[in-house]
């Protein structure tokens, strides 16, 4: 059985943090560590974290030293990874029970070292301790594959859906953008030309909109994902400019899903 380290990167998440932590403990493939990245909170994440480590061993909870966004603090936690493969869902989010059950049988049928799920989306006022929720039609599908060409034009992986295979990537760490760092690393890693294969059925829920969350503000990603296809991907200018109106377009289409 493949040992699952799944990354949380958390502040100020203790409205929605523990049906998060709950999605993930209840998962039907039992062999994962949930290792949490607390990113200097001033609400009660730490302790609600503390109390979850105290009933589940699985859980591994730690303090960021100092404060440096999303980025960083998954990096802490990929850090401490002893995990076959390493998945992501952040503190607002939630997995179905058998996401990660299924995720890693696809992974190996189709012999990807990167895998993505479709998911639904959940309005932001859902009770944010509920796991109780009905889906309500709206998915994001994911598509069967993509390459570093059209991962280029958009962003087609969810985070909170992703995997890697660190048998076959090795240990891979995001870089520290404020933003957009989930689809550095895809990119980093489709560049390679390793195969990112989308699993159709939904298997987790997006809350969108969150309050907080890192991809509330739309038109915010603009200035990311410009420096993301020049200082990252180092592309000319009328490359990053086709990307950018293809990401762009991406998030006003899926902001209507």
């Amino acid at each position: 059985m493949p040992l699952v380290s799944v990354v949380m990167p958390v502040y100020n998440s203790a409205s929605t943090l523990g049906a998060a932590v709950r999605s993930v403990l209840t998962q039907t493939h039992s062999d994962l560590e949930l290792l949490v990245t607390d990113d200097r909170s001033t609400d009660d994440s730490m302790d609600l974290l503390r109390e979850f480590a105290e009933r589940d061993e699985r859980v591994l909870p730690e303090s960021a030293p100092e404060q440096g966004g999303a980025g960083r603090a998954r990096n802490l936690a990929i850090e401490r990874a002893r995990g076959d493969y390493v998945a992501f869902l952040d503190s607002d989010d939630m997995w179905l029970p058998e996401k990660t059950e299924k995720q890693l049988a696809f992974a190996a049928e189709a012999t990807a070292p990167l895998t993505f799920t479709s998911y639904f989306k959940m309005d932001a006022d859902h009770d944010g301790e509920s796991t109780d929720w009905v889906p309500n039609g709206r998915v994001v599908r994911a598509r069967e594959h993509v390459d570093h060409r059209a991962m280029l034009v958009r962003d087609h992986i969810g985070a909170l859906t992703a995997m890697y295979d660190r048998n076959a990537l090795g240990t891979r760490l995001m870089p520290e953008m404020r933003k957009r760092q989930d689809y550095a690393l895809w990119l980093s890693i489709t560049r390679e030309g390793a195969d990112a294969r989308g699993l159709a059925e939904p298997l987790a829920v997006y809350r969108a909109n969150q309050a907080g969350s890192l991809s509330s503000n739309k038109l915010s990603l603009v200035r990311y994902n410009w420096a993301l296809y020049r200082q990252h991907e180092r592309l000319s200018v009328p490359r990053s400019t086709r990307a950018l109106t293809g990401a762009v377009w991406q998030s006003l289409r899926n902001s209507r899903v």
